[in-house]
C-alpha cells in the first residue's frame, strides 16, 4: 500500500478515534489527529510513532487560520475525513439561538472552512465527508434533531457543490451518511439504544472506503446503515 498523509477530523472517540488507529497501523502512513480534547488523543495515540495530534475546535471564530498553521507541517494531504460532529437532542421550540448556531458552526461551517485551509496542501485527495442518515433525504426522521440533522443535510449538499466546482481536478469529495454505530454520541441521540454495528467497525468500512472509493466516484452522497434508526 502507498504511503498517504491522512487527516483525520474529529479524533478523540468514537469512530474518529478508531478510524486513527487503524491508518496508523501502516507505519508508511502520516496521520494528523486533530479534536478538541488534545490530551485524550495524546494517551489514545501515544502508541503510534505515525500519529501527530493537534487541538483544533471547529466551532472556533479562526478555524481556518489555525488549519493554516497546522498545515504548513504538511507537504502534502491525500486524505481529509471530516468527521467531527456536533448534537444538540431538544424539542423544536425549545432549541436556542446558540444550539442552533453551535450545530451549524462545527458541522457545516468548520467542516467547509476547514476543507478551505488543507485544500492547497492537496493535488490528488479524497475527501470524505461524514453526515448522517438523520441529514440524508427521504430517511425516516426523529423528533429533537433538528437542529443535528439539518446541518448534516447541508454537509450533504457541500458535498454536492464542491464536486460541481472541482470537478476538473483530481480532488474527490464524497459524503457517506452514517446509520447507528455504537458511540457516545448515539447514546445523547437514543438512549438505550443498542446499535447493530460497533463504532470499529463503522470505522473499517469509511477507512476502507477513503483509501480506495475516489477511484470511482466524486460528489456522491451515500447512505451506510443497517438499521433504524
Amino acid at each position: 500500500m502507498m504511503s498517504k498523509t491522512i487527516v483525520v477530523v474529529g479524533a478523540s472517540r468514537g469512530i474518529g478515534r478508531a478510524m486513527v488507529e487503524l491508518f496508523a497501523q501502516n507505519p508508511a502512513h502520516r496521520v494528523i489527529a486533530l479534536a478538541r480534547n488534545l490530551e485524550k488523543m495524546n494517551d489514545a495515540f501515544a502508541k503510534y510513532e505515525n500519529v501527530t495530534t493537534f487541538r483544533l475546535d471547529l466551532a472556533a471564530a479562526n478555524i481556518r487560520s489555525e488549519c493554516e498553521k497546522i498545515s504548513t507541517s504538511l507537504d502534502t494531504i491525500d486524505i481529509l475525513i471530516n468527521n467531527a460532529g456536533k448534537l444538540v437532542n431538544k424539542p423544536f421550540l425549545e432549541l436556542t439561538h446558540e444550539d442552533i448556531q453551535s450545530c451549524y458552526a462545527v458541522n457545516v461551517v468548520g467542516v467547509m472552512e476547514t476543507t478551505q485551509a488543507f485544500l492547497p496542501k492537496m493535488k490528488k485527495a479524497h475527501i470524505v465527508n461524514i453526515s448522517s442518515m438523520g441529514g440524508f433525504q427521504g430517511s425516516v426522521k426523529f423528533a429533537g434533531l433538528s437542529a443535528y440533522s439539518t446541518s448534516k443535510a447541508a454537509l450533504c449538499s457541500f458535498t454536492e457543490l464542491f464536486s460541481e466546482e472541482f470537478k476538473d481536478s483530481e480532488i474527490a469529495m464524497n459524503c457517506l451518511c452514517l446509520g447507528a454505530a455504537q458511540t457516545e454520541m448515539l447514546e445523547e441521540a437514543f438512549p438505550g439504544y443498542i446499535a447493530p454495528v460497533s463504532a470499529e467497525k463503522m470505522a473499517e468500512y469509511i477507512v476502507n472506503f477513503a483509501l480506495t472509493a475516489d477511484q470511482w466516484m466524486k460528489g456522491k452522497i451515500i447512505p451506510v446503515s443497517l438499521s433504524t434508526p
